[in-house]
């Protein structure tokens, strides 16, 4: 194994800090590029993608040089490197611009929480599960929380009562994911977005 060193130094000392050669790449830049590149031979890919075989650096740094382009090491760990010959500030470009959209797509899912009291009107209900059903079209889950106050647990039956009717509410996009449940002194229940939305 090649090892590469790197000097780091103090006022009160110098340390020396080793690491095998194939890291060495991921700890300096993503890709090096041009004279950065230290392998005798390697393996060259064109711009258009056409695979022009083992050459010297010499040779590959000359070619890239003809085309008014960059030599880019874009897989330094195989036997030899593979380099490619490309304008290195447009690849950067694209690859930034590809993980933008890579983020997009990523949905998290967050959990929302809706509170419920035992005692609670029908149209506060209602209002609560117009709340619910906005978060379950977005994707989001909602927590469920009705919290029981005093001599109120002696009225757990309610509490579950007032549950189910808001679950009615909004069946049409979500679904019980996690049974309402006492943690504490409150009934818990998670609801989790239809899948066909």
């Amino acid at each position: 194994m090649t090892v590469s060193a790197f000097f780091m130094r103090s006022s009160e000392a110098t340390f020396v800090i080793m690491f095998p050669k194939e890291e060495v790449h991921n700890i300096i830049k993503e890709n090096l590029i041009n004279e950065e590149i230290r392998d005798k031979e390697l393996r060259l890919i064109d711009s258009d993608g056409t695979q022009l075989g083992i050459m010297s650096l010499e040779k590959a740094l000359d070619l890239a040089n003809d085309r008014k382009l960059d030599l880019v090491n874009i897989a330094p760990n195989a036997e030899p490197p593979v380099c490619k010959i490309l304008d290195y500030g447009k690849y950067r470009y694209d690859l930034q611009k590809k993980e933008k959209e890579a983020k997009k797509k990523q949905k998290t899912t967050q959990v929302k929480e809706i509170r419920l009291s035992t005692f609670i009107e029908e149209h506060d209900i209602t209002v609560k599960a117009n709340t619910a059903s906005k978060f379950l079209k977005d994707g989001d889950k909602v927590k469920v929380s009705l919290r029981f106050r005093g001599r109120e647990k002696d009225y757990a039956n309610k509490g579950l009562e007032v549950m189910q009717k808001f679950v009615e509410f909004i069946s049409e996009f979500g679904g019980v994911e996690k049974k309402p449940e006492f943690e504490g002194r409150s009934l818990i229940m998670i609801i989790a977005p239809k899948a066909d939305r």
